[in-house]
């Protein structure tokens, strides 16, 4: 990686950079020399992109929601990792959701929504390409187009994304103009903490309080947040396209760790292996991956978000793979399998993963229009409490471990069968509870279903030869007119087809 470097005054951009260590070329005649000499740049969109006029429908659909008021959603800008470098840049997913600007999103953009004619214009305020004639083009290694690459003109912004474009310092005049006696302003807090701040301190000096002397009623903002969140509940056309293409991504990126199991088991940390392998097909065929991949074998599998992936994968274990492949939309898949490292279950094994996949089954059948999301669950939770009261591992009767007081069978699937999946994994997340666990399914709803079960290896209320097995099977759905479709029934799911795809895949390999 080259030394980040600057020296000249364009230095505050870049508060990070280590002046002490710069070489950077000061000299008057190597400013001349290289603002000079360069090819006209291609400009010019041929038109809007495909997601353009549904993001301008889901803005309509937020500007009745707040008429009047003023909303500020930043992108944010990179986050740090250590020292001088970031954490590879993702725009908040509300920006993305109501802009259509992806992977690629300038940092730092801004969407303002300024109250107008009864409803909102819409202006994105981002910093456009400089000019080469300007020191930041080589000496800003945070934003430079010599460091981070050439950035799209205002009129390319506007013409791709259907809206008005602005260069991110007239966002100053917007500050400047801010009347606090005038439209009330709402922002993202999340989003970009340095504007937050900045919005917080000018709403405590209007109230008359100096900074840091008063809390800042934030419960509007916390609405926004609320309202960003149910506007993603039912997915359009749009985002359903985007999430078959992400599950299509990750089946292959399934195949392409059945395919590397040689040289997976192979390695004393075959773990690191599949993750590896899945993360190369995210970036080849999407953005990256949605969430952290969990490549966990052996009993590494009784750890729901096992991420540390550097245990070695064994034949005759299970490996539990939890992955997705995000888009460049940001649209994610999130699926679960369990493979057989050896290509084939045991009995014992085979036995806990036809379990898990008939209360997955029990579960997809009630799912349709009507229903409560919260139904899906407990349909899951009668089957697990079923099996593991068959095979004498509760105090109780699966009836009476059903009941509200009880839940003993929950030792064995702490976590929830079902969430709302789409431009986050976990997406809707600040939803109102009787939207989300409370609400009524849909049409265009799209969630997953994920039970499991797992037997710690330590623990002594099961067998022996149960203690170490960690099984989940998780598919996406979406809610269909008058039932569902599992996005992800093309990747073999039952005990048998598994085994018949592992060696499929091994052939072709």
């Amino acid at each position: 990686m080259s030394d980040t470097d600057t020296t000249t005054g364009t230095a505050e951009d870049a508060p990070r950079a280590t002046e002490n260590r710069s070489t950077t070329p000061r000299s008057d005649a190597f400013q001349q020399y290289i603002s000079t000499g360069w090819a006209e740049r291609a400009t010019g969109i041929g038109g809007p992109r495909e997601q353009a006029p549904f993001a301008a429908e889901r803005r309509a659909r937020l500007s009745a929601m707040y008429p009047g008021v003023r909303i500020l959603l930043p992108a944010g800008d990179a986050r740090q990792r250590s020292n001088d470098t970031d954490y590879p840049y993702r725009a908040h997913s509300a920006f993305a959701h109501l802009t259509g600007w992806g992977s690629d999103a300038v940092p730092g953009s801004v969407l303002v929504l300024e109250p107008h004619d009864g409803g909102h214009e819409a202006g994105l305020y981002f910093r456009e390409a400089a000019g080469r004639d300007s020191d930041e083009f080589y000496a800003n290694p945070a934003v430079g187009e010599f460091w981070t690459g050439p950035r799209p003109s205002v009129d390319d912004v506007a013409t791709d994304l259907a809206l008005t474009a602005r260069p991110l310092g007239a966002l100053d005049a917007v500050w400047d103009a801010l009347d606090l006696d005038g439209p009330e302003t709402l922002i993202v807090r999340e989003a970009e903490p340095s504007l937050t701040d900045r919005l917080d301190a000018a709403r405590l000096l209007h109230a008359g309080a100096e900074p840091g002397t008063a809390e800042v009623d934030t419960s509007r903002d916390d609405e926004l947040a609320r309202d960003l969140s149910e506007l993603r509940l039912v997915k359009d056309s749009f985002e359903l396209a985007e999430m078959r293409r992400a599950v299509d991504a990750t089946r292959v990126g399934f195949d392409d760790i059945i395919a590397d199991l040689p040289n997976i088991v192979a390695h004393p940390r075959g773990e690191r292996l599949v993750e590896g392998t899945f993360n190369r097909r995210a970036r080849a065929d999407g953005n990256t991956v949605g969430y952290d991949t969990i490549a966990a074998s052996g009993p590494h599998a009784c750890i729901l978000h096992w991420t540390r992936n550097d245990g070695p994968v064994v034949p005759g274990d299970l490996i539990l793979i939890d992955a997705g492949v995000e888009l460049d939309s940001y649209y994610t898949a999130d699926i679960t399998r369990t493979l057989p490292v050896s290509g084939e279950f045991t009995e014992v094994q085979r036995r806990v993963y036809e379990a898990v996949r008939e209360a997955a089954d029990a579960a997809f059948a009630i799912v349709r229009p009507g229903i409560r999301f919260k139904d899906v669950h407990a349909e899951a939770m009668r089957v697990i409490a079923r099996v593991t009261a068959e095979w004498g591992l509760l105090p109780v009767s699966a009836e009476e471990s059903l009941q509200p007081d009880a839940g003993y069978h929950r030792r064995y699937m702490v976590h929830g069968t079902s969430h709302h999946l789409g431009i986050d994994v976990h997406d809707c997340a600040q939803a109102r509870r009787e939207l989300y666990l409370e609400g009524v399914l849909e049409e265009g709803m799209v969630f997953t279903i994920e039970p499991g079960l797992y037997f710690q290896p330590d623990d002594q209320t099961v067998p022996a030869e149960l203690r170490g097995i960690g099984v989940r099977i998780e598919d996406d759905v979406v809610v269909t007119t008058d039932g569902v479709e599992s996005l992800s029934a093309g990747i073999p799911r039952t005990a048998d087809e598994v085994e018949a795809w592992m060696r499929e895949v091994a052939t072709r390999a």
